[in-house]
């Protein structure tokens, strides 16, 4: 078992998902958010967790991502493909678009970003210059090009601290700063996993335009139309890219 998916709880969905074992693990930091699902897709082993935990109610500020990278390391996991919700500050980026990032900026002020922040671990100075795993990214890429999904295949994710929404000045100064989408998920989840060795990229589904980026508020019935209608697409392409790994 090789690879995993980080999401929401929405792959036992997958109709060709076949659930083999929950696996709990006990890590020297805490408990993960779940369960780690052992199956099948395609008859392609998979595991999966649940990064908000099962049910949803872990928020962003609050998930224990060192134990859950730490877990999934320890049972031979060498490829992550993370599903992130996010909201879209540029022009293109609109609700049910995907994004393949390649880059990311954190903004979060409050979580533990290393495993060498207590002495668990030796110091370790990852070089973070390419966030994203170039050859994963590219699968994701060319699978989304050959389903003609809505996609795009580069943009820079601004991670913010949640679990709020930001303000449009917040906004305005993450688009000055270069990002093209806002999410809470990506760090420090990206570099626990390039700590650890592990090839990371993410499918980034748009769920609502960022603050200040629309005529209308923000309401969570309007993300849950939007990741309702997104989140096939990313089963499609999931299902497409796991033999492949």
């Amino acid at each position: 078992m090789t690879v995993a998916i980080i999401g929401g709880t929405g792959l036992c969905e997958l109709d060709d998902f076949v659930l083999k074992e929950s696996l709990d693990i006990t890590t020297p930091f805490g408990e993960t958010s779940a369960p780690i699902l052992a199956g099948l897709v395609a008859g392609r082993p998979i595991c999966f967790l649940a990064r908000h935990g099962k049910p949803h109610s872990i928020p962003p500020h609050r998930i224990n991502y060192r134990a859950n990278i730490w877990a999934l390391n320890s049972i031979g996991i060498n490829r992550i493909i993370a599903v992130n919700a996010v909201g879209g500050i540029a022009e293109s980026m609109g609700p049910a678009h995907i994004n393949i990032p390649d880059q990311i900026i954190d903004y979060t002020t409050r979580r533990v970003g290393s495993f060498c922040d207590d002495d668990k671990e030796m110091p370790t100075h990852i070089d973070f210059s390419f966030p994203f795993d170039e050859k994963l990214r590219k699968i994701l890429i060319t699978k989304s090009e050959a389903l003609s999904l809505d996609y795009s295949a580069g943009g820079v994710y601004g991670c913010t601290e949640g679990p709020r929404l930001e303000t449009a000045a917040e906004i305005n100064r993450l688009e000055n700063d270069g990002c093209h989408i806002v999410g809470m998920t990506a760090m420090p989840e990206a570099a626990l996993a390039r700590e650890k060795g592990i090839a990371y990229a993410s499918i980034s589904l748009v769920v609502n335009k960022a603050a200040g980026k629309s005529e209308t508020i923000i309401t969570m019935g309007d993300i849950e139309e939007a990741l309702k209608s997104g989140i096939a697409s990313v089963y499609k392409l999931l299902r497409e890219v796991l033999p492949d790994l």
